[in-house]
């Protein structure tokens, strides 16, 4: 990591949990949150180093012994303790050099992912005030501060879905009562109002999830999809109660329905056309020849 800018502070590792992914969090204050991609939230703390023993070269993270000068794979000079820095590795707090790009003592590489953008440049459909990005599920999303309405990017809405069914799954099992993100949620008996998409500003269709789950939600066929406070909860309690399942094989079984009326229309037209085609038949293409040729003698006629 020598070729960091030398005007920025020093790196100030936390690694997630859960994922055990990297931040660097030098310019964040203390105790703050953020989430993390795999969806688990992280917080900014303050670790206390240790002097642990050279294990590993801290610069390509081969084996190494404290008292070797330099490392027998890279060649680099191999970090003794009173030239240690700063940066504390995060998954065994061991203190290295500030230029460190592997933990000497357990070796784990120092890669930092960069926290995403707090903030998206895409206004909420309903305040018009700027979004922030957020992480649900692993899918980065925005949500709105105000409202607490959320906007899934083009196709991330059934995978948003999808997440959010297991995750309350997984905490019914786990005996955990599922509490919803926030309070509130859109009154039934407001009148209908046409949301405009964050992306393209045109008006979005408004759809009833799964056609029979009460749920209406705003969707741009080309951005993505609007969920108002609660929305996705109760989606994902649609599903969990087993009426979703119910509504797919009523969906089905209308869209089998249609397929045979056509199939039915289809055969009909066929027989039409057959009849038409047959000598001497009333629809037949001679009767409407001699017809054509009929007017046109006659008209013939009136004209000389």
């Amino acid at each position: 990591m020598s070729d960091r800018d030398p005007e920025r502070s020093p790196l100030k590792l936390v690694a997630c949990s859960n994922c055990h992914t990297q931040y660097d969090v030098a310019e964040m204050a203390a105790d703050a949150r953020f989430d993390c991609r795999c969806g688990n939230e992280v917080q900014v703390v303050s670790l206390k180093g240790d002097d642990a023993p050279v294990q590993r070269c801290s610069a390509c993270g081969a084996l190494a012994r404290e008292e070797d000068e330099h490392c027998g794979y890279c060649g680099s000079s191999i970090v003794h303790i009173g030239d240690r820095g700063s940066l504390i590795c995060p998954e065994c707090f061991a203190r290295n050099a500030d230029d460190a790009r592997f933990c000497l003592a357990c070796g784990v590489g120092f890669d930092p992912e960069p926290i995403a953008s707090m903030k998206s440049e895409l206004r909420c459909p309903c305040c018009d005030r700027c979004m922030a990005t957020r992480i649900v599920g692993g899918l980065e999303v925005q949500e709105c501060e105000s409202c607490h309405g959320l906007w899934a990017p083009e196709d991330r809405f059934e995978a948003l879905v999808d997440r959010a069914t297991k995750m309350v799954r997984d905490k019914a099992l786990a005996g955990e009562v599922a509490s919803p993100r926030v309070d509130g949620g859109n009154p039934v008996d407001i009148k209908v109002e046409y949301r405009r998409c964050p992306e393209c500003e045109a008006l979005m269709g408004r759809r009833n999830f799964r056609k029979r789950s009460g749920v209406i939600i705003d969707q741009c066929h080309v951005h993505g999809t609007w969920l108002d406070a609660h929305e996705l909860e109760r989606i994902a309690g649609f599903v969990l109660s087993g009426r979703a399942g119910r509504a797919e094989r009523m969906l089905a079984a209308e869209q089998a329905e249609r397929e045979r009326g056509e199939a039915r229309q289809a055969a009909q037209r066929m027989i039409l056309g057959t009849e038409y085609e047959k000598p001497g038949s009333m629809f037949s293409r001679r009767t409407e020849r001699s017809t054509v040729g009929t007017v046109l003698d006659l008209l013939q006629n009136l004209l000389t």
